[in-house]
């Protein structure tokens, strides 16, 4: 029996603190209408700063605790609400995740670079070792406080949102601001305080979990995941389900631990509970009302003709060619992993940049990948290269059939579940990669050719590109490039039309899934192994983001961003004494991308229609109108 309320003490405890982050989501999402990925990220770097004044400066509990979660933390919320937020009024809910996940990743690199990840640091438990008998189980006082806290913020928050005039106008301020002007309130001071007390909250739950687990970035950035759990089970919307949600996840989890022996496939059961919870509310939610055509600030790219697509591969194969000849082994493997990322990145062409599809799990696909040419591609066999495309293929129908009814934020959020399974029951595991944690790759060997050379695969990377770039302008161009255009622009329209959104999404889902496993294995073969630390989830966030800052919805876009990855990553392993480098840039340039929507591509193409006028004879169209102009003619074949 006491080991029973030991574990459930545990568990209650656990749950407080997680409810206490997702109440920080429901609060800012609830106010301003976005919701911020970024929120653990800001957690995680209250609790360095907590331990900073703490334990590095020798600072009274009290006083650094004050002193983080009611000044420093309010101040980043004011800060994030005024200079990122605040321009995304309006905006998609693609571009406001870009620009959250943009945050989360520059706050991941800003944590890295002030408290380097390898030096270990340790954050004593509140009044430890002291506790007291309850029940006739010892409870820990850090423990007794935490439950409190969480019961405190409960009544707080209902106090404040139902029984005050300035909760009333947070929960108003995401409906109309324009009403609440005319009510007197100013409904940006309105959102500025909705999200300073979201990052207080998020403050609170970094302080209280690091010393139950561990202070460390990537640990204590994923609480986030556990909150979105809860946050799901209150739909955003009911503070007490929230707190019901966190509770349930807390002592899942606890039971787990205690009274269930995992071994084989199920080792990783338990830290997955919170990403299975997710999936499980994200199922019984019901279906996504359809979306209406919006006006966006984004432009839709000329689609190349097919002539310039093939002039296009044949200079890019050409200029391979050269580069081949004139770079060192070391820096063909550099720019060949930049190839290897673009190939990652064009396989989100089709999915987000031409269906408005968001999803966080292309780096999974692309471990599904190099795990197909680890077990079928001995000796370089072209079998593992195509069974990498068919089980990403696979597995990428498995994740869309769910999400066919989602959309949005859910369909972001329930590909990021998905990437974080996978990272603790599967790539983890020692049947995948090996019991050492890497497993080797060979290079392709087709038609007689064997790719073993630096050159020769460097090359063969560029042709990879080469074709699957001319694969998805081809998409583009014919029928099913306009059931995604139409698609993106307005699901209400193509509803309306006949057109069936299901089977769209997952044949696009299946085509971005399988290029991005293609990408996988001849990733794996350019570096000559694969393990599980090179296809986590975090890997993913960038990608997305890199993809987003070259240009979405364009080839040449996802070969700047791949480039780019690759040049980060250099660039950080020259300049070590700067821990995050590749995070900080990357989340640097992905928040600013509310003043660029169109990204590097299209910056590019304008100034070379501006040098050179007879490329710039027909416009680039706003995205609004391509709804009138595509959509129609479909109706018309449709017919």
């Amino acid at each position: 029996m006491n080991q029973f309320l030991s574990f459930t003490i545990l568990g209650i405890v656990t749950g407080a603190i997680y409810a206490v982050a997702a109440t920080g989501l429901v609060v800012t999402y609830s106010t301003s209408g976005i919701f911020n990925i970024a929120h653990g990220a800001i957690g995680m770097v209250m609790a360095f700063l907590y331990w900073e004044l703490r334990v590095n400066h020798h600072w009274p509990a009290p006083i650094a605790v004050i002193v983080v979660v009611f000044v420093a933390a309010p101040l980043l919320g004011a800060v994030i609400e005024r200079t990122l937020m605040r321009r995304l009024r309006g905006a998609s809910v693609a571009q406001s995740l870009v620009v959250t996940v943009g945050l989360l990743v520059l706050l991941l690199g800003i944590g890295e670079a002030i408290w380097k990840p390898t030096n270990p640091r340790e954050l004593s438990p509140f009044f430890d070792p002291k506790k007291f008998k309850l029940l006739g189980v010892f409870v820990s006082w850090h423990n007794a406080i935490t439950v409190l806290v969480g019961i405190a913020v409960a009544i707080f928050l209902w106090f404040l949102l139902s029984r005050t005039r300035i909760g009333v106008a947070m929960r108003a301020v995401v409906d109309d601001r324009n009403l609440l002007s005319l009510n007197g309130a100013r409904p940006d001071r309105v959102s500025m305080l909705a999200w300073a007390v979201g990052s207080s909250l998020a403050a609170v739950a970094g302080i209280l979990l690091a010393p139950l687990l561990q202070l460390n970035h990537l640990v204590l950035t994923l609480l986030v995941v556990n909150a979105y759990a809860a946050a799901m089970v209150g739909r955003l919307r009911s503070l007490p389900m929230t707190y019901v949600g966190g509770l349930i996840l807390g002592l899942a989890e606890s039971y787990t631990v205690g009274y269930v022996h995992l071994q084989g496939w199920l080792i990783g059961l338990r830290p997955s509970i919170p990403t299975l919870l997710l999936f499980v509310v994200l199922l019984l939610l019901p279906e996504s009302r359809l979306r209406a055509a919006r006006l966006a600030g984004a432009v839709t790219p000329r689609v190349p003709t097919r002539r310039m697509s093939l002039m296009g591969a044949v200079v890019l194969v050409g200029v391979a060619l050269v580069a081949s000849r004139l770079l060192g082994g070391s820096d063909l493997i550099r720019v060949g992993q930049g190839l290897a990322f673009g190939l990652i990145m064009l396989s989100l062409v089709p999915l987000t940049g031409y269906g408005g599809q968001v999803s966080l799990c292309q780096m999974t696909f692309a471990g599904l990948g190099a795990f197909s040419m680890v077990k079928l591609g001995a000796n370089g066999s072209i079998v593992g290269l195509i069974v990498a495309a068919a089980l990403a293929a696979g597995v990428g129908a498995l994740i869309a059939l769910p999400a066919l009814r989602l959309q949005g934020l859910y369909l972001a959020l329930s590909t990021m579940a998905f990437a974080a399974l996978m990272d603790n029951m599967f790539f983890t595991n020692s049947h995948v990669f090996g019991n050492f944690g890497t497993a080797e790759v060979a290079r392709l060997k087709f038609l007689g050719l064997h790719f073993a050379s630096e050159r020769s695969y460097f090359v063969l990377l560029a042709v990879a590109f080469a074709a699957l770039s001319m694969l998805v302008m081809w998409v583009r161009r014919g029928q099913f490039g306009r059931r995604l255009a139409a698609m993106r622009d307005s699901q209400v329209a193509c509803a309306t039309l006949g057109m069936s959104l299901a089977r769209t999404k997952l044949m696009v889902f299946m085509l971005s899934a399988a290029m991005a496993g293609l990408a996988g294995a001849l990733y794996g073969g350019l570096k000559g192994s694969a393990g599980p630390i090179d296809f986590q989830m975090f890997q993913s966030l960038p990608i997305l983001l890199l993809a987003v800052l070259g240009g979405i919805t364009t080839a040449s876009g996802a070969l700047i961003g791949g480039l780019a990855f690759s040049f980060l990553n250099v660039l950080q392993a020259h300049v070590p004494s700067i821990g995050g480098l590749t995070y900080l840039l990357t989340g640097l340039g992905a928040i600013s991308i509310g003043r660029n929507p169109n990204g590097l591509s299209s910056v590019i193409s304008q100034r070379l229609r501006q040098l050179f006028p007879r490329l710039g004879a027909r416009p680039e169209a706003p995205l609004a109108p391509l709804y009138e102009e595509e959509v129609e003619p479909f109706a018309a074949s449709a017919g």
